[in-house]
């Protein structure tokens, strides 16, 4: 049985990342990193799954489908 997919917030992302939070919401805009979530009213946060593909793979990686094609 797999583990549940955890939502990370902020500052996680970015150490994760190594990216600056300025970059995070570019990219984002530009389509070549993961949205984050609604959690509640004022918060949101991104689905771990989501974050270890971009870090797996992050030139490859685009919003639709996590990946761009290669073809």
């Amino acid at each position: 049985m797999s583990e549940p997919d955890r939502i990370i917030r902020l500052s996680t992302v970015l150490f994760r990342t190594g990216l600056s939070r300025s970059t995070v919401y570019r990219k984002i805009a530009e389509g070549t990193f993961p949205a984050q979530i609604k959690i509640s009213i004022n918060g949101a946060g991104w689905k771990e799954s989501d974050i270890n593909r971009w870090v797996a793979d992050p030139v490859c990686w685009h919003a639709r489908g996590g990946r761009k094609n290669s073809d």
